[in-house]
């Protein structure tokens, strides 16, 4: 069951908003309607977000996206259509409902913080655990461990004023984390920050999602923060959903000319990762393999090196060329004592952009391997070569 599902969401401001609605969904524009004098936010928009998912809203100011995303809490009720939350429709709850689906099953954090200014960090972060009636202590223990994922630990007693902007969202980050609600939703969370510091918060957020696992849905209008950030994309034009895909999809198989306009100055390198542009990996072999069987391995592939893997596919090591017939020579029945470590290698969600450095030291293609040294793939460095003609060709 997705974690999220919007469907044919419509939200239209003025009187005459269900006669807006049918005129849009017979494919009229919005600028089409203006003699209604009602303005539409949010045009028939329809998606799922699968639970564990960082799914990214993005598109131009006044593009309908924190529209939606305050439809998917309720704080806006729609014109028309449904939003589920762990497949109930929050549509039609009543109010006492809809708050206890807000305070136990969605988190929100904002663009601007939303701190209380004379309450301690530590209140600030257990705030919405305060408001669901937990005990002081119980709590104020939860907001201490939120507050030491998201790196805050010491700054329990100061106020907002006293930490900077970046550790003020951090504040906003770790009330949501604290809530213990399964769906975060961000509505341009890292928009008010520095450069610097929006990277770093991205980062972290990058880290405690592959640690927490929560589902979340974030809004921005910086495609760059789209592309990093995103299992999938959703992109948004004048209210309507323009597209929805992985970072590569969009930037490989834009929908329209629209898609494809607002994607030409995306930094691949900086999009795509190695799991991306990884090739299957060959020649391999088994330490128990001959030495024969793997020179044969090598010349059919043309290669003067073969990787080594154990039965469950972990790397081991590589064998050259030269060992191998060192071996063969030597009378040995296998390769075992000729394998040799594999100094650099990668995991599949290292950006192309971070390649570069370790590609440039290996005398072979990039290992790609997974958390337990699994082998996934290898990186070529024409693959890379290739990126980097291709930002050339565009700049």
């Amino acid at each position: 069951m997705p974690a999220v599902r919007a469907e044919n969401l419509y939200k239209v401001f003025g009187r005459r908003a269900a006669e807006a609605v049918e005129a849009l969904s017979d494919g009229r524009h919005r600028d089409e309607i203006a003699d209604l004098g009602v303005t539409a936010a949010v045009i028939d928009a329809s998606f799922e977000v699968e639970p564990g998912e960082i799914f990214v809203v993005m598109g131009l100011s006044g593009s309908g996206k924190s529209t939606l995303i305050r439809m998917l809490n309720g704080l806006l009720p729609p014109t028309s259509g449904t939003v589920e939350i762990d497949g109930t429709d929050i549509t039609g709850l009543k109010k006492a409902d809809l708050r206890k689906v807000r305070s136990e099953k969605v988190s929100m954090v904002f663009q601007h913080f939303a701190l209380f200014p004379h309450r301690p960090v530590v209140e600030n972060a257990a705030y919405a655990l305060e408001v669901r009636g937990v005990a002081r202590e119980e709590r104020h223990a939860k907001a201490q461990e939120a507050l030491e994922l998201v790196g805050l630990q010491g700054w329990e007693d100061k106020l907002p004023g006293q930490l900077s902007g970046g550790m003020q969202q951090r504040v906003g980050l770790a009330r949501a984390l604290a809530a213990d609600t399964e769906i975060i939703l961000m509505d341009e969370a890292f928009s008010a920050l520095d450069p610097l510091i929006r990277r770093d918060m991205q980062t972290q957020l990058l880290e405690l999602q592959a640690s927490l696992g929560k589902t979340i849905v974030f809004i921005t209008h910086d495609l760059n923060e789209a592309m990093r950030l995103g299992d999938r994309i959703c992109v948004l034009r004048d209210g309507r959903v323009a597209q929805i895909g992985t970072a590569q999809e969009i930037l490989d198989h834009p929908a329209n000319d629209y898609v494809a306009t607002f994607t030409e100055d995306v930094d691949r390198t900086r999009v795509l990762t190695a799991a991306s542009v990884m090739v299957p990996a060959a020649p391999c072999a088994a330490p128990t393999d001959g030495p024969e069987e793997v020179l044969r391995a090598m010349r059919e592939q043309d290669r003067d090196f073969c990787f080594v893997l154990d039965a469950d596919e972990r790397l081991l090591g590589a064998v050259s060329a030269d060992d191998a017939e060192a071996a063969q020579d030597g009378g040995a029945d296998d390769i075992a004592e000729a394998v040799k470590p594999v100094e650099d290698t990668t995991a599949p969600t290292t950006l192309v952009a971070d390649l570069f450095a370790a590609a440039a030291r290996s005398e072979r293609p990039l290992a790609v391997v997974d958390e337990e040294d699994r082998m996934l793939g290898v990186i070529p460095r024409t693959a890379l070569l290739e990126g980097l003609a291709m930002e050339g060709s565009r700049s």
